[in-house]
């Protein structure tokens, strides 16, 4: 027997030829493609509900310890202004631009002070829990637990400001 003898293998030939044929190599090929695509879209919706989840873990943080939303907001507010610092000082855009870019950074600064964290924090729960799922992951499972004590605060919030909800308005 030669070397090219397919008994020189130990068995039979005909699984070899099977994948040469062009149906089975193109049934191979979806499938294997089909598989990467749900692994490649599995694994982006993982990544999103744990985005999500951080950013719900986030919210929740700034309504526990106001003054670390204060810093992460001025921290933020003179990145931008510093930007525009530089682009006024190279020349790239007038005086007016620079102000009126400057008003706009102040007031997003206030109503970001403004808003309410823990509704914030919930909202990203409930996104991570509704939208990235299926897969049940690991984030999904955390912010669906999460979530209804989130909802309490924001109702203990509501109610300490006065303002009349009922349950179906903060779906």
């Amino acid at each position: 027997m030669t070397p090219e003898d397919p008994q020189d293998l130990g068995g039979p030939a005909v699984p070899a030829e099977r994948f040469r044929k062009p149906w089975v190599r193109n049934l191979l090929w979806t499938a294997g493609t089909v598989l990467v695509l749900y692994a490649m879209v599995a694994a982006d919706v993982v990544l999103r509900a744990r985005e999500a989840y951080r950013e719900g873990e986030k919210y929740m943080r700034w309504h526990e310890h106001p003054d670390q939303k204060e810093s992460e907001l001025r921290k933020e507010f003179e990145r931008g202004k510093s930007a525009l610092d530089r682009k006024l000082a190279a020349g790239k855009i007038p005086k007016e631009r620079y102000d009126r870019e400057l008003e706009i950074l102040k007031f997003d600064l206030d109503r970001r002070r403004e808003e309410s964290a823990v509704k914030y924090a919930y909202v990203w729960y409930q996104t991570a829990y509704e939208l990235f799922s299926p897969p049940e992951s690991r984030w999904v499972k955390l912010s669906r637990a999460k979530a209804p004590a989130a909802k309490e605060k924001w109702k203990e919030e509501l109610r300490s400001q006065n303002i009349r909800f009922e349950d179906y308005m903060l779906e």
